[in-house]
C-alpha cells in the first residue's frame, strides 16, 4: 500500500507498506519516548526552563505538582481492535501506529479554548504518520493523521519533533535568550554554559516556548497555527494545507502574479501589530516562515519569540523581522516607504517610544 503526498517545494514523500503487514508497535518503537529532564513555561519576559516538580502556565496563574500528571500507559494494554483482551502489551493499534497522545497532555499542554471542530479529542482515536514534510536545523515537521477507526472523525495535523542535544545546532539561541528569565540559576549556567544537561534545558525550553507563544499567539488574533498539544518535545498543531496532505506554499515561493500583494501585506501587518502590542516580536521573520494558503497568511516557526522590552536587542529584533519580509513584498511591486511605516507603527504598538 503507498500512501503519497506532496511537499511544497513539489517534491513527494511517501509510506510504503505491505499490504497486511502488522502495523508497528507501542508509541515507543515508532516515537522518541524522551521525556526531559526539565519542564518549561512561560512569562513576562518570555520562556523559562526549570527542574523540579512544578512550573507556571502561560498564564502566570496556575502551578502543577508531581503527581498531577499521570500518563495512561494502560490503554496500550488494553483490547485489540476486535474488543478482545490483548496479552501482546507491545502490539499497538490495529488501525494506526500508535493510540492518540491526547490524554498524555495536561490542560495547560492542550490548545485553548475553544477549540476548533476539526480537534479529534476521543480516545479511542489512533495516529498515523504519513510522511516527513519538512526539515529544519532544530527540528523536524512530518504529517500525522489523528482518526477515530470506523467513523468518519479525522483530522491531518503537522508533527513538530525537536531534535535531542545530540542532534540540533544552538547557534541561534544566545541571541533570544537574553531577556529571558529562568527560576533556577543552576539552569541558568547550564544553559549558559551549553553542558549537556543545558542543551537538554535548551530543548525542552524550544518546544515549550514555541508551544507556549502559540497558544498566546492564537489567542490574541495573531494568524498562527492552532496549536493542539504538547507531550515532551513534540508539537502537535493545525496542519495547514488541504484534506490531500498536500501543504500550503510558503511566501518565498510564491509569484507576484499568484497573490493579491496588497492584501496579504495588510494580513501580514494586522498580525505583526497584534504580535507587537503584546510586547512581542517573531525574532526570526522571512518569507521562509509564512505560508500562504487560499489567501490566507500563516505564520509558522515561532520558537524565538522576543520579549521586545526585557530584550536589549527587541526593538532590532522588531524592525529586522519586517525589514526581511518586507523585501519580498517591495520585490513584488509594494512601494517601499511601506515597509519603514511598517516599522514605526509597530514601534509604536510595542510602545518602544
Amino acid at each position: 500500500m503507498r500512501e503519497r503526498f506532496s511537499t511544497t517545494d513539489t517534491e513527494s514523500f511517501s509510506r510504503i507498506r505491505a499490504k497486511g503487514a502488522p502495523r508497528r508497535g507501542r508509541r515507543s518503537e515508532r516515537f522518541d519516548d524522551h521525556e526531559p529532564e526539565v519542564v518549561f513555561g512561560f512569562d513576562d519576559h518570555g520562556a523559562y526552563a526549570v527542574d523540579g516538580n512544578e512550573y507556571a502556565d502561560f498564564h502566570g496563574d496556575h502551578k502543577h505538582h508531581d503527581g498531577e500528571h499521570e500518563h495512561h500507559d494502560d490503554i496500550y494494554d488494553s483490547y485489540d481492535s476486535d474488543d478482545s483482551y490483548d496479552d501482546n502489551p507491545d502490539r499497538g493499534p490495529a488501525g494506526g501506529d500508535r493510540w492518540s497522545t491526547w490524554d498524555q497532555s495536561t490542560p495547560t499542554e492542550k490548545g485553548p479554548e475553544p477549540r476548533p471542530a476539526w480537534v479529534v479529542t476521543e480516545l479511542a482515536a489512533v495516529d498515523t504518520e504519513l510522511g516527513l514534510v519538512k526539515t529544519g536545523k532544530e527540528a523536524d515537521v512530518f504529517l500525522l493523521e489523528r482518526a477515530v477507526p470506523g467513523t468518519d472523525r479525522r483530522t491531518l495535523m503537522a508533527a513538530k519533533r525537536y531534535r535531542d542535544s545530540q542532534h540540533r545546532m544552538f547557534h541561534r539561541d544566545s541571541g533570544y535568550l537574553e531577556g529571558r528569565r529562568h527560576k533556577e540559576s543552576r539552569i541558568a549556567r547550564a544553559m549558559a554554559k551549553r553542558t549537556a544537561f543545558g542543551k537538554e534545558a535548551i530543548a525542552a525550553q524550544w518546544a515549550g516556548a514555541e508551544f507556549t507563544a502559540l497558544c498566546r499567539l492564537w489567542s490574541a488574533g495573531v494568524a498562527v497555527p492552532y496549536p493542539v498539544q504538547i507531550t515532551g518535545t513534540e508539537i502537535l498543531m493545525e496542519f495547514v494545507g488541504d484534506d490531500s496532505g498536500t501543504a500550503a506554499p510558503r511566501l518565498a515561493q510564491l509569484r507576484a502574479e499568484e497573490v493579491d500583494v496588497e492584501d496579504l501585506w495588510d494580513q501580514l501587518g494586522r498580525s505583526l501589530s497584534l504580535l507587537a502590542g503584546d510586547g512581542y516580536a517573531h525574532g526570526d521573520l522571512s518569507a521562509y516562515n509564512i505560508l500562504v494558503h487560499e489567501g490566507r497568511l500563516v505564520i509558522i516557526d515561532v520558537p524565538q519569540i522576543v520579549d521586545v522590552v526585557a530584550n536589549p536587542r527587541g526593538r532590532a529584533f522588531l524592525e529586522r523581522d519586517v525589514r526581511n519580509v518586507g523585501a519580498w513584498f517591495v520585490s513584488r511591486g509594494l512601494p517601499e516607504q511601506r515597509v519603514g511605516e511598517l516599522v514605526g507603527t509597530l514601534e509604536f504598538d510595542a510602545r518602544l517610544g
